[in-house]
């Protein structure tokens, strides 16, 4: 299978103890890579959070990531509006886009009516559509490097959207972590990469290009099986020519599955 392998992840070693799990007990070797880092929008995002709640009287809340949880409410623990926060929240209905990012808010004793099959965009318009609700209105927390699809999608289903962005993406700032990977790159000895968002597919291309040319750096991704944890994260690799597999289950363990899938094919 994927014995004595090189996969690469492109999240940091905090974000990527599944991952490292995973491929360890495969007796393959693991390499994380920070590929972004968060900048967040300051403290205000709580108070402009909770103006909104209270003037868009929204009926859901919709979370698409651990990460914006996690700011959102650390954020409000360092000014002390974090029990104002919950109570807010509370009083709509909590959507969650996968277990990682529910997990998050029950952590914090936010509980979750809904998470969709698929840990996706896609799944969370689904949930909307058998929730039959037309003419309700959402919250969604998010990045600034959000794409539109979610909305436009939600929109069509005939849900009213307000987007609140709490942070922006930028790309990994200390190129000494990525030293290791660049020695193994360069020798064709990294045997899968699994890029994790849209976000770190631009974000490894804009650290990678100081060391190689666009087309050698393709060139050298054509050596590797690179995986999409999902359709956007693809779509985006596809804007640069770089072939990819979509993993079936848009999680990092359903990544990891399928790169063991294409070994086992090989």
């Amino acid at each position: 299978m994927i014995d004595g392998k090189t996969i690469a992840i492109t999240r940091s070693k905090e974000d990527a103890e599944e991952f490292v799990e995973l491929v360890s007990e495969q007796n393959a070797n693991p390499i994380t890579l920070p590929t972004i880092e968060l900048v967040s929008k300051g403290e205000k995002i709580v108070d402009e959070f909770l103006k909104s709640l209270e003037s868009e009287k929204p009926d859901y809340s919709v979370f698409m990531s651990s990460k914006a949880v996690t700011l959102l409410i650390d954020t409000a623990k360092k000014i002390s509006k974090f029990e104002e926060l919950q109570l807010a929240i509370a009083n709509t209905i909590v959507l969650a886009v996968g277990p990682k990012t529910k997990d998050a808010l029950e952590q914090e004793n936010i509980k979750v009516a809904y998470m969709p099959e698929r840990y996706s965009s896609v799944g969370i318009g689904e949930v909307f559509t058998k929730l039959n609700a037309v003419g309700k209105k959402a919250i969604i927390p998010r990045s600034g490097a959000s794409t539109p699809f979610l909305k436009d999608l939600l929109e069509k289903i005939g849900i009213n959207v307000v987007e609140l962005y709490l942070y922006d993406v930028c790309a990994f700032r200390d190129p000494t972590e990525w030293n290791n990977f660049r020695e193994l790159f360069s020798q064709n000895k990294i045997d899968s990469i699994i890029f994790t968002s849209a976000s770190s597919v631009r974000a490894f291309f804009e650290i990678m290009i100081n060391d190689y040319a666009q087309q050698q750096l393709i060139q050298l991704l054509g050596n590797t099986k690179v995986i999409a944890i999902g359709p956007f994260t693809a779509d985006e690799l596809k804007k640069s020519n770089v072939t990819n597999i979509i993993a079936d289950v848009h999680t990092v363990k359903g990544s990891v599955d399928a790169v063991m899938e294409e070994f086992s094919l090989a």
